[in-house]
């Protein structure tokens, strides 16, 4: 596929499915680790079957997507450099959410950080790499207000989020009528 041709709203489509696809990623995860039964090492165990899944999806898929499209394998050095270290910095950031998950967080506040923060340092790092026109001094307050609210949304949802049903007692043994 070209990005020569514009196609509509077809990227409003792909963001809203990596908003579903990553906001399943940590409930899932979560009950990935949980579902290893192995109080010790579940969340690596979960990991280890993020990192197949990825090489399926993220090595697979582009392999497929590039020879149907007769790509070039050319892959200048600054490219390959800047979309591993990306690569890392993703991987990094799943291995910590498993660590944050084994370390007693809450799948829900730990989400709530991690998707409330990550579009803050984005932005951040984006305006960093690639100052705006004119300096910080022409970045419209709306920018600021658009950082700060994501920031409290998060705290919010982190802070307000529904709790879930108590679990309910065991049931006592039945008694032997014999």
């Amino acid at each position: 596929m070209t990005q020569s041709a514009p196609q509509g709203n077809l990227w409003l489509v792909y963001a809203l499915a990596t908003v579903l696809a990553w906001g399943l990623y940590g409930a899932l995860l979560h009950q990935g680790q949980a579902g290893m039964q192995d109080p010790a090492n579940g969340r690596l165990k979960a990991f280890l079957f993020v990192g197949i899944a990825y090489v399926l999806v993220a090595v697979l898929a582009p392999l497929a997507l590039l020879v149907a499209a007769k790509s070039t394998w050319a892959f200048p050095a600054k490219g390959a450099w800047m979309s591993l270290l990306a690569g890392t910095a993703g991987a990094i950031g799943a291995l910590c959410v498993l660590l944050a998950f084994g370390a007693k967080g809450n799948p829900a506040v730990v989400m709530s950080i991690v998707f409330a923060g990550a579009p803050v340092v984005n932005a951040l790092v984006a305006m960093w790499i690639h100052p705006p026109e004119g300096g910080l001094a022409s970045v419209k307050p709306a920018f600021a207000a658009g950082i700060v609210l994501a920031a409290v949304g998060g705290l919010l949802v982190m802070r307000y989020r529904p709790m879930p049903a108590p679990a309910k007692p065991a049931a006592p043994p039945a008694l032997d009528a014999r």
